[in-house]
């Protein structure tokens, strides 16, 4: 009997890619526009195992009830899992598994599509011609060549990163719990303390996890500590900045502008369509309305790539997990 996913948050590429990896594996995938939660947690009756993304609620009671319709296995079609009570699973006996790197190219290159997008100010600038408005005021950027970036964490990504920034001949500074020296070294990246990195950088990039250490790691006693004018880029998680905070910070004028592709809280918007309705969330609204930041739409994974990838490894681990075998990208 074919093993039955419950897949939630599905979206019409979700679908296609999914079915068309689907075809050499051969499970019973129910597709559900709904992100799981504790509504449509009764979605999941009679499934094997469920397929989440980012945004999914997958707290305690979420679980409880999921292993109470006998699911055995949580699978997140994503990197992170901060969405996912791991703890309650291991409690009712529901292993987690995940995507860990689908393409840190795809990421990495979107983190440099955002500076030199806001520096360069060319979303302004495009709004500007298509009026027929051809002035350059307002449109005044900065060489990335010299300047210094920091990148806060040091994982596969952010060296994917490294690799395109020193071809700018940028300075690159890092912070990471457990840094890779070696590494650091044939780059020429320089570790440094987390105040330092503050202190020191032109533009700052997340590329940390989001974990109860991290959460709100950028907020209004770091942005002190932060160069004036810094540049803040986040293709990370919407919580590792504290919005209230960041707005405050260009308010202010110490943060010079910023790149969203998270959001504090996302989940009520990203992935769907509010053209039609009003944005009730004020930071949201307010971010949107300001000349100096971009908000993108979680869309920094979005390449043929990274979604064939992330396909490819989901089913690939629900799988092993059918056959017994050892679970390489399980959540522990």
């Amino acid at each position: 009997m074919a093993i039955r996913i419950a897949f939630f948050d599905a979206k019409s590429y979700d679908r296609e890619n999914f079915a068309k990896v689907n075809e050499n594996f051969g499970f019973d995938i129910q597709y559900y526009k709904e992100r799981l939660s504790l509504n449509t947690v009764s979605l999941t009756q009679g499934a094997d195992a469920v397929c989440i993304f980012v945004n999914a609620e997958c707290d305690a009671r979420v679980i409880e009830r999921m292993a109470g319709y006998g699911v055995k296995l949580i699978a997140l079609r994503c990197a992170g899992f901060n969405n996912v009570d791991v703890q309650a699973a291991k409690q009712f006996g529901i292993r987690v598994v995940r995507v860990p790197a689908y393409s840190p190219h795809a990421v990495a290159e979107y983190a440099v599509t955002l500076m030199l997008a806001l520096n360069r100010k060319v979303y302004r600038s495009v709004y500007r011609t298509r009026e027929g408005n051809f002035r350059l005021g307002g449109l005044l950027g900065f060489d990335m060549y010299g300047k210094t970036v920091g990148l806060i964490g040091m994982g596969k990504i952010a060296k994917e990163l490294v690799k395109i920034l020193r071809g700018f001949g940028m300075n690159v500074l890092a912070y990471d719990l457990y840094p890779d020296e070696a590494f650091a070294k044939e780059h020429q990246v320089k570790i440094v303390s987390l105040d330092e990195l503050y202190e020191q950088s032109d533009i700052i990039s997340l590329h940390c996890p989001l974990t109860k250490e991290t959460q709100f790691i950028i907020n209004s006693d770091s942005i002190t500590k932060m160069k004036y004018g810094v540049m803040i880029i986040n293709t990370g998680r919407g919580k590792l900045i504290k919005t209230a905070d960041l707005i405050d910070g260009l308010r202010s004028h110490q943060v010079g502008s910023a790149a969203l592709d998270v959001y504090e809280e996302e989940a009520n918007y990203f992935y769907e369509d509010r053209s039609d309705k009003m944005i009730d969330d004020d930071k949201l609204a307010l971010l949107l309305m300001m000349p100096n930041v971009i908000v993108t739409s979680h869309q920094a994974f979005f390449t043929r790539e990274a979604v064939h990838n992330i396909a490819l490894t989901t089913l690939q681990n629900i799988l092993d997990f059918s056959e017994g075998k050892e679970l390489v990208n399980e959540v522990k």
